[in-house]
Formats: C-alpha cells, sequence, structure tokens
C-alpha cells in the first residue's frame, strides 16, 4: 500500500494520527451530516460520491447509490494510483480507468486504506488538518 500523507511517520504514530484525523473527520462529518451520530465508513464514502458528482440537492435512486459508492471509491483511490479519472458523461457523471488491481486485502486492511484514502481526500480539501 502507499500510504501517502503518512508515509514519513513511524508506523506507530502514523497509526495514532490515522486514528486522529479519522476522530475528527467524523466527528466534523457526523455534527454536520447526522445530527451527531457518528457516522459509518459507508455513509462517508457516500457523501464524496456526492460532493464528487455536485448535483448536490437531489434524491438519488438506489442504484444510483450504489453508482455514487463507485465513484467515491475510484476517487479515493486515484492518488494510490489504482485508478485514473477518464471523462464525465453527457448527465455529468464521472469515468474512471482501473490502472492497478486493487490487492488482495482482508476486510479490516481494506477499512485502514479506506479510512486513509478518506483522510488524505478530506486533507486535501482542508476540510480537516
Amino acid at each position: 500500500m502507499n500510504f501517502l500523507f503518512l508515509q514519513k511517520i513511524p508506523a506507530m504514530t502514523r497509526d495514532e494520527e490515522l486514528k486522529r484525523r479519522w476522530e475528527l473527520l467524523t466527528g466534523k462529518l457526523s455534527e454536520r451530516f447526522a445530527d451527531g451520530d457518528i457516522l459509518e465508513l459507508d455513509a462517508i464514502i457516500y457523501l464524496v460520491g456526492v460532493q464528487e458528482l455536485q448535483q448536490l440537492n437531489r434524491k438519488f435512486k438506489k442504484d444510483e447509490k450504489v453508482n455514487l459508492m463507485h465513484i467515491a471509491i475510484c476517487r479515493l483511490l486515484e492518488p494510490f494510483g489504482y485508478y485514473e479519472f477518464d471523462f464525465y458523461d453527457d448527465d455529468g457523471w464521472p469515468h474512471y480507468t482501473l490502472k492497478e488491481e486493487l490487492p488482495s486485502l482482508k476486510a479490516g486492511e481494506q477499512s485502514v486504506l479506506m479510512k486513509e484514502a478518506l483522510v488524505q481526500y478530506f486533507l486535501e480539501k482542508k476540510y480537516i488538518d
């Protein structure tokens, strides 16, 4: 795995920093979007999909919600070298190309990768520090 924002920090400190940033991120997003109830990982991925689509004031169908999560995952893993943005279709939906197969990861490892990607995304957006 390519740990972009924590690669020069020793492992124990890196884990602690990820935990701190993740708690900050979930706290801020939960306060804003869930009346203080802590948002789960999937809900935050969904929010990224909505943000990336930039069609904020509309209701999405079930299949569109799945597509939003796919957009988010592609966008989140793009800096890690797994996906590359390709184009926007006529409806404004972004499309990505798979550049490198994702490694086989256990559920906990997948969760850590997505948390790292989400923290990196929100650091880039200057939503957290």
